[in-house]
């Protein structure tokens, strides 16, 4: 086993994610490379100070670059707002120093492209943060589609929905500030990163975005409450997408629906142990929807638990993130969704918010 120094930049609701799992992954998955929590890096040095006594690490800053530079500090962790995406990951592969970028990769189209050129140019590991297509779940669907067992897919329909701004008197705060933290920029590249990972990439689109709730007591919104697109994948399967920060109701909306021509998937976040299957085959008179609940048979659920139904959780997706992450710095081979992959996701908000305003289908390569 050998140590590998990781610093995280931010320490609230995603740093501390991190930082517990990179603590825990190694008993978890008994990885070759060990995480030392190095460095912590907040807005302030007293908020630094909290992380670092709360979370374990060795010491802590309110300067992104002296993370980024201290020789200690082997890998880094973005867990910070998408505008400070770019500046860090480009210093850091500058460096030789492999990244792990929370989602979305960039605050825009165009740093995301150059983000990845960096990445490219250094040849240092680098991976995205799209935690719920891990679920043991969602994998296991990813291994049923790509085996054929409901045949050719002929239609998805997704959606991530959650009703934290539903109610229109919730005060203006950052999350209804400029386009990269609206509901097509926090949201919806979770479910758009799903739904290449189970059928592939999109290649048209139309879209219509909008904002419901224009003010708010404490200023005017200026970004997206809701979003909705129809696709065609490259595959020719049909699709359709719904985003929303406003879906009363909804707390982790992110699901899908797959129709095959053997079969069909369903899945919910809300519920997340388990997966409905359809087959096409046997006595119609009994034919159905079945319930399968994730166990030891389906992918990364055995590490947490060795009972069939007892369920892993969001922390447990993370950890599984982290894995993946050692993984691609011990081999220095790719590990799926590299930042590359992440741009892809951009691309396509970049077409739908384009089609939204053109009020037209759109070619996402073009874009």
């Amino acid at each position: 086993m050998t140590e590998i120094g990781i610093g995280i930049l931010g320490g609230g609701y995603m740093g501390k994610a991190h930082a517990v799992a990179m603590a825990a992954v190694g008993a978890v998955f008994d990885t070759a490379l060990r995480p030392r929590l190095e460095m912590v890096c907040a807005t302030t040095a007293a908020s630094a100070e909290r992380y670092r006594r709360a979370y374990g690490f060795q010491r802590a800053t309110d300067d992104w670059q002296v993370l980024v530079n201290d020789p200690k500090v082997e890998a880094i962790v973005i867990a910070s707002p998408q505008q400070t995406h770019r500046v860090v990951a480009e210093a850091a592969f500058a460096l030789g120093k492999s990244v792990f970028c929370e989602k979305p990769l960039g605050a825009s189209l165009a740093d995301s492209r150059a983000m990845v050129a960096a990445a490219q140019s250094s040849g240092c590991p680098n991976m995205v943060g799209f935690n719920y297509i891990r679920t043991p779940a969602s994998q296991h669907a990813r291994q049923l589609i790509a085996d054929g067992l409901i045949g050719e897919v002929t239609w998805f329909r997704g959606e991530h929905t959650e009703d934290f701004y539903a109610d229109p008197d919730a005060p203006a705060t950052w999350r209804t500030e400029g386009e990269a933290n609206g509901t097509m920029g926090d949201l919806a590249p979770h479910m758009i990163n799903g739904a290449m990972a189970l059928i592939g990439p999109i290649a048209e689109l139309i879209a219509e975005v909008e904002t419901v709730h224009t003010d708010r007591p404490g200023g005017r919104v200026t970004n997206d409450d809701q979003g909705q697109l129809m696709c065609r994948f490259a595959n020719g399967a049909m699709g359709q997408m719904f985003f929303s920060r406003i879906a009363t109701g909804r707390k982790m909306g992110y699901a899908y629906e797959i129709t095959g021509t053997k079969g069909a998937i369903r899945f919910d976040q809300e519920d997340q142990n388990a997966l409905w299957l359809y087959l096409s085959e046997g006595d119609e008179a009994t034919r159905g929807f079945r319930k399968i609940l994730t166990g030891p048979a389906h992918p990364d659920y055995l590490p947490f638990c060795q009972g069939p139904g007892h369920g892993t959780g969001y922390q447990d997706q993370i950890l599984i993130e982290a894995r993946d992450f050692l993984r691609a710095i011990e081999t220095q081979t790719p590990v799926w969704p590299t930042f590359e992959d992440g741009m892809a996701v951009n691309q396509v908000i970049a077409a739908a918010m384009a089609a939204s305003e053109a009020r037209s289908w759109q070619t996402v390569s073009t874009f």
